[in-house]
């Protein structure tokens, strides 16, 4: 009875805690929604000429909402009246909805409080992702009725892929980020991450620089669009959300497939050839001229070039301890993947701008992502080859020089004996010198200079007397006489 009783109580927490989550992710797509109804109520009061009431601009929050997820709008109230189709997703304001769904799916596996139940990884996902798309239902169906409709196509396709996405990254940081089991795997990630990164990254610099350049032409369209404060605010706000746009143009400009400027019109480094149809706009001025491109439309390669080497060292680094085969296999999945992503981004920031000519305006995904792929396997594979081999050398290991012994200085030489009288006795020949048995060298010759016999010899020792020479008499002791008794010094 125990064990029934905590079996219904452990499943009771589960499907509480499912229902939290649900309910969670319909939150967040509730506040995602909200966070832009109040901008666009904003710039509507502000507005000296309001088109439509307060219902016209709950309708427009709503499309701009559905828009940031890559849902297709159409315009129905055109001049011509042939709807058109805009499909440009302004990456700024879908960087709102992206971070609640993850932020929502990665607490709902981290509660505070752990002793509290929780749904099982898989249990989270859908439960976050259902609360979320049933809100995202509703506000589709709210749309159609405004001047925006969805594309309901683009609304089935993309807002689901987009809520799955992010969903599943906070899951997995949730769960601590774990990494495929297999190295070059988790290497062939990291370094399509940071290839990508420094992609994008050089894609903003170059896009600044290139506003920088043609500031004159961008100040003229932003005046000339926006005339009241309030109309430049709101314009403001456009450029501002779609500057990371205006990155993934420049980056897709420098990987060599370029920018489709309408129907026939084409950007490269090389040049812009066609009749590009541009309308008026900041962020458009910075394009570069029709004619064949020169050095500072080539100087845009440097950024995939870049991009390309940081993978390679990524992932060279990440596997320099493994096999040949290993690396090269991981910089092909990092180019891959890198690849991949460029293409989403492409896809998200390009596409249709209205009707006619302008049903195509930006990159193309398809050839954006090749584009990268082949920069990866053209600099990125032999670049982590390459770090790989640089890693694995041996250093060299010099040995060390053995100091030379110091030379024992030279004696002096001694000077040469002065030759003997005529019948003196020779001098007895010196003693060998006999080594110290402690080891010390002991050289006491009277060749040296400064010797002194007292230095050595007791002071009690007399020196002997010289042998008397032949032909002299000997000497006398003193106080003594001679043989016939006279005294010394008293003549013969």
């Amino acid at each position: 009875m125990t064990q029934l009783t905590e079996h219904s109580l452990v499943q009771g927490g589960r499907s509480a805690a499912f229902a939290t989550a649900c309910v969670r992710g319909g939150v967040a797509a509730g506040l995602g929604a909200g966070a832009l109804a109040v901008l666009v109520i904003v710039a509507w009061i502000g507005s000296p000429f309001p088109d439509s009431g307060a219902g016209g601009a709950l309708h427009l929050a709503a499309g701009l909402w559905l828009l940031a997820h890559g849902v297709d709008l159409v315009r129905t109230d055109t001049l011509s009246g042939v709807p058109a189709t805009l499909g440009i997703v302004p990456l700024l304001t879908a960087a709102l909805p992206v971070w609640l769904v993850f932020r929502t799916a990665r607490s709902t596996l981290d509660p505070a409080d752990a002793s509290r139940p929780r749904p099982s990884p898989a249990g989270a996902l859908g439960a976050v992702c259902g609360g979320y798309l049933l809100v995202a239902a509703v506000i589709v169906v709210y749309s159609e009725s405004g001047p925006l409709p969805a594309d309901l196509i683009t609304a089935g396709l993309w807002l689901p892929g987009v809520v799955l996405g992010a969903a599943g990254a906070g899951v997995w940081t949730a769960l601590g980020r774990p990494l495929p089991g297999r190295e070059e795997a988790a290497a062939a990630l990291r370094g399509a991450g940071t290839g990508l990164v420094t992609l994008l990254a050089g894609g903003a610099v170059l896009a600044g620089t290139a506003l920088v350049w043609h500031a004159g032409a961008a100040r003229a369209s932003y005046e000339g669009l926006a005339g009241e404060w309030s109309g430049r605010v709101t314009l403001a706000l456009l450029v501002l959300a779609l500057l990371p746009n205006a990155a993934v143009w420049a980056a897709a400009y420098g990987l060599g497939p370029g920018l489709v400027l309408g129907t026939g019109a084409l950007a490269t480094p090389l040049g812009l050839v066609g009749d590009p149809a541009v309308p008026p706009f900041p962020l458009l001025a910075a394009l570069p001229p029709v004619g064949r491109g020169g050095w500072p439309q080539w100087a845009a390669a440097a950024v995939p070039l870049v991009a390309a080497v940081a993978l390679g060292r990524s992932v060279g680094r990440a596997t320099g301890t493994g096999r040949a085969r290993e690396t090269a296999l991981a910089a092909l999945g990092a180019a891959w993947a890198s690849g991949a992503a460029v293409a989403v981004l492409a896809g998200a920031a390009g596409g249709p701008l209205g009707s006619g000519r302008l049903l195509a305006f930006g990159p193309v995904w398809w050839q954006t992502g090749a584009a990268a792929v082949l920069w990866g396997v053209g600099v990125g594979l032999p670049t982590a080859l390459a770090v790989r081999a640089w890693g694995r050398r041996e250093p060299r290991v010099g040995q060390p020089r053995i100091p030379k012994p110091p030379e024992r200085p030279k004696r002096p030489k001694a000077p040469e004996p002065a030759v003997a009288a005529a019948g003196a006795p020779a001098a007895p020949p010196a003693a060998p010198e006999q080594p110290d048995p402690a080891g010390r060298d002991l050289d006491l010759s009277l060749d040296d200079e400064g010797y002194e016999p007292y230095d050595y010899l007791p002071a009690a020792w007399e020196t002997p007397p010289l042998p008397p020479t032949p032909g002299t008499e000997p000497p006398r002791p003193s106080g003594t006489t001679g043989a016939d008794g006279s005294e010394p010094g008293a003549p013969v």
